[in-house]
């Protein structure tokens, strides 16, 4: 062939068809990374009564608790839960919390009540049995695998739908901390300390019976010695906020010898919003010495240690930024001289 001829493709080789090896007719097993889907909050129907949705979610929650062997610290599937509730319930924000894994959980807790303890340090410090766990350096996994599992079991029985609504007055309709401390309790343990919470249908009729415009004067005083998770004082706020009056109007005094207890119900005062004069104690309230100075004194050290600790912070970002700006300063002076 001359070398101006063109360029002839060879004639293709007849290929004879085999049958194809039995390995080839299986699908590809798929990694751990492929086969993990993305989890999605199915729509939870909740029972029309609120109360009733409480006890449904504590009873999800003691059950995943208990069947994931969390064991017997009952503070950390409270702390999960309430934690969670003092969430807002934004779009798309149920999913991303389902889709957490259990090494993550502990810093999504701390940063939440974190950010409650720049504004309410009284109230977060009180609730410190609630999320002290979270701060463990060395987690137990069998533990995080429980709170995983609550966490997933609250949200998915509509935690969020709850609790998470811009408006105190819906997401005060019911007290979840309430039924859930109740149920991981051991009988025995509560009638050791008479843990008797009033029912809410009776603390709602005793507010209305109470309460109304003549009788709430601005500026009173509402204590509550035995408050429990604060089930009386969500009914009084809940029975103002009915009257066309603010919880933030008045003072709110909580205590109870329980030191898990009064958690809840520092917690239960930032859900329901109670305003900046509520405040909770943990003292015995038969006491002649106890007249809520204690619980006053610790509020305004908790208020000076987080001034403190923000100025610290503040000090440190303006250094900071001093020093960034110093550097773009002499920097290109540098290169100018080299």
């Amino acid at each position: 062939m001359s070398d101006d001829a063109p360029f002839l493709p060879r004639t293709a080789t007849p290929i004879t068809t085999r049958p194809a090896p039995s390995w080839a007719k299986k699908k590809p097993l798929k990694s751990k990374a492929a086969t993990r889907t993305k989890v999605t909050a199915r729509k939870y129907l909740a029972p029309r009564d609120p109360h009733e949705h409480a006890r449904k979610i504590a009873d999800n929650v003691i059950e995943a608790w208990y069947q994931n062997y969390g064991g017997n610290s009952i503070e950390i599937p409270l702390g999960t839960v309430a934690a969670l509730a003092l969430l807002r319930n934004l779009p798309g924000f149920a999913d991303w919390i389902l889709n957490l894994q259990p090494h993550e959980l502990p810093q999504f807790f701390k940063e939440i009540y974190l950010g409650h303890w720049t504004k309410r340090p009284d109230l977060i410090d009180r609730a410190i049995r609630l999320h002290d766990w979270a701060w463990n350096p060395d987690p137990d996994t069998q533990q995080l695998r429980a709170v995983h599992a609550v966490t997933n079991r609250a949200i998915s029985t509509g935690l969020l739908d709850l609790t998470g609504h811009d408006d105190p007055y819906i997401r005060s309709e019911a007290d979840v901390l309430s039924p859930l401390l109740t149920g991981l309790r051991h009988k025995s343990d509560k009638k050791w300390r008479g843990e008797y919470h009033t029912p809410a249908c009776v603390s709602d009729l005793m507010a209305r019976m109470l309460v109304d415009k003549n009788f709430a004067q601005t500026n009173m005083a509402i204590r509550e010695p035995a408050v429990g998770s604060g089930g009386m004082l969500r009914s009084v706020a809940q029975r103002l906020r009915e009257l066309q009056l603010n919880p933030h109007d008045y003072t709110w005094y909580g205590n109870d010898v329980d030191s898990l207890a009064a958690a809840c119900a520092a917690v239960n005062a930032i859900i329901w919003d109670l305003g900046p004069n509520c405040h909770i104690g943990c003292a015995d309230s038969l006491a002649p010495e106890d007249d809520y100075a204690k619980t006053l004194a610790d509020a305004q050290d908790a208020f000076t240690q987080r001034d403190k600790a923000m100025g610290a912070v503040t000090t440190i970002i303006a250094t900071r930024q001093t020093l960034r700006r110093l550097d773009q300063i002499i920097t290109p002076k540098e290169k100018a001289s080299a």
